[in-house]
C-alpha cells in the first residue's frame, strides 16, 4: 500500500505537471485540429489586432471616395509602425525606397548632394550639403529645413519619399524652398542636378609643414583612402596634421574606427548600449600620430564625426577648433527583407569615452570660431576661412 505522505507527494506532483501542461497548451503551444489551430494566448491577441487592421483597410477600400490601393495601405501601416517611435532615424522603406537609400550610401547617385534629416517637428532638414556639389554651390546650409520641391509641400512627408522628389536624374532641374532661422522670408533655390561621385579624402601640405586633410563623409572607403593620404603626407615629413571634419555628416562606424587607429594610441573610441543595457565597446589598437592633431568641426560634423571629435577631445589627443558640433549618438540597424523592401531602427545608444551621450546636444569645441558668412557678391578668393586660420596659429604653437 502507498502511505499517506507518498500518496500526497504524488498528488502534488501531478497537479504541477498538469498545471505546467496547461500553461505550455494556453501559453506556448500551436497544434492543428482537423481545420482549426490553436495557438498561444499571446499570439491570439496579436492576431485579434493584426484581424482588426485587416478589417479597417478592407473598409476603406470599399468606402473611401477617392478609391485605394491594397499595396499603399500595406506599406503605410508598416512606415506607421515605425513612425508611432517618434524617432526620425528609424524607418520603413518600400523597396523602390531602400534600392534609393543603397545607392545613395554607394557614394554615387544623381542628385543635389544634401544630406537630410527628419526633425521632430516634421521639417525635412539639412545636415549638411556635401562638398562640391550643385547643392553646396546653390547656397544650401546645415540646418536650413526645406518645406517644398518643386509645388509640393514637404512638411510631415516621409523622409525618403521627400528624398526620392529631390533626387533625379542628372541635367533635369528641381526647385526647393527653404526656411533659414536668420532669414524672415522663404528662400527658393532652382538647382540642376548632377552625378554625385563623392571623394570623401583630399589632403595637402599647407605653409610651415602643416599637413591638412579634409574629410567629407565616412564612405566605406574613407579609411583606407584615409591611411593613403596620412602615409604621403608623413613622407614629406610634416610637423602636424589639421583634420577638416565641417560639414561631415558621418556614415560607416567601421570606417571611423579604422581612422581613430591612425590618428589615437590604444584605448577606447567610444562605446554602445542597448535597450538591455548590453554595452559594446569599440577600441582603437594604433600606436598613435605622434604629432599634434587639430580637428575643425561645425554644426554639420555629424554621427561618425562626432564619435571621433569626442573620442580625441575626451582623450586629449588633439584640439577641436569650430562651432559646436550637430547631436546625432543613435546607432541604426539597417535590414533587408525577402521582398526588397528594408528598414531601419535605431537600436543603440553611443557614448564617448568619458560616457556623455552628445544625442541632441553635440560637442562643444575646445576653441570656439564662428564661420565668416559669405556676402552675396564677394569672390571665393576673398573670404576667409577664420576656423582654418585659428587651426594654423594654435598649430604653430604647439610645433614650437
Amino acid at each position: 500500500m502507498i502511505s499517506k505522505k507518498k500518496a500526497l507527494l504524488i498528488g502534488i506532483i501531478l497537479v504541477v505537471v498538469t498545471s505546467m501542461l496547461t500553461f505550455m497548451i494556453t501559453n506556448t503551444i500551436e497544434v492543428v485540429m482537423g481545420d482549426r489551430v490553436v495557438v498561444s494566448k499571446s499570439d491570439y491577441e496579436n492576431l485579434k489586432d493584426v484581424e482588426k487592421l485587416l478589417g479597417l483597410k478592407e473598409y476603406i477600400k470599399k468606402n473611401y471616395v477617392e478609391g485605394a490601393d491594397d499595396q499603399v495601405l500595406i506599406d503605410g501601416a508598416m512606415k506607421g509602425i515605425f513612425e508611432a517611435l517618434g524617432d526620425p532615424y528609424s524607418i520603413y522603406m518600400t523597396p523602390s525606397e531602400f534600392r534609393s537609400m543603397n545607392e545613395m550610401t554607394s557614394g554615387s547617385f544623381g542628385g543635389i548632394g544634401v544630406i537630410v534629416t527628419k526633425s521632430e517637428e516634421g521639417y525635412i532638414t539639412v545636415v549638411a550639403p556635401i562638398e562640391d556639389t550643385p547643392g553646396e554651390k546653390a547656397g544650401i546650409k546645415t540646418n536650413d529645413k526645406l518645406i517644398k520641391v518643386n509645388d509640393t509641400d514637404l512638411v510631415g512627408m516621409e523622409l525618403d519619399k521627400a528624398v526620392e522628389m529631390i533626387k533625379g536624374e542628372p541635367g533635369t532641374k528641381v526647385k526647393l524652398t527653404v526656411m533659414r532661422d536668420e532669414v524672415r522670408e522663404p528662400l527658393v533655390f532652382e538647382i540642376k542636378r548632377e552625378m554625385i561621385n563623392q571623394k570623401a579624402v583630399k589632403s595637402e601640405v599647407k605653409e610651415n609643414d602643416i599637413g591638412y586633410i579634409r574629410l567629407s563623409s565616412f564612405d566605406s572607403d574613407a579609411g583606407k583612402d584615409f591611411k593613403k593620404n596620412l602615409d604621403a603626407l608623413k613622407a614629406k615629413n610634416i610637423k602636424g596634421l589639421i583634420v577638416d571634419l565641417r560639414q561631415n555628416p558621418g556614415g560607416y562606424v567601421s570606417s571611423c574606427l579604422e581612422i581613430a587607429d591612425e590618428l589615437l594610441g590604444e584605448g577606447m573610441v567610444v562605446y554602445t548600449e542597448d535597450i538591455n543595457k548590453n554595452r559594446e565597446v569599440y577600441n582603437s589598437k594604433g600606436g598613435g600620430l605622434g604629432i599634434p592633431l587639430i580637428l575643425l568641426v561645425d554644426e554639420g560634423s555629424a554621427s561618425a564625426s562626432e564619435i571621433l571629435a569626442g573620442a580625441v577631445k575626451d582623450r586629449e589627443a588633439g584640439l577641436l577648433i569650430g562651432t559646436k558640433t550637430f547631436g546625432k549618438g543613435l546607432v541604426q540597424s539597417v535590414e533587408g527583407l525577402k521582398d526588397g523592401s528594408g528598414f531601419k531602427l535605431t537600436t543603440q545608444k553611443y557614448y564617448t569615452p568619458k560616457g556623455i551621450s552628445i544625442n541632441k546636444v553635440g560637442i562643444e569645441p575646445n576653441i570656439e570660431v564662428k564661420a565668416m558668412e559669405v556676402k552675396e557678391g564677394q569672390r571665393a578668393e576673398d573670404v576667409k576661412d577664420l576656423q582654418l586660420e585659428r587651426a594654423m596659429q594654435e598649430m604653430l604653437k604647439q610645433i614650437k
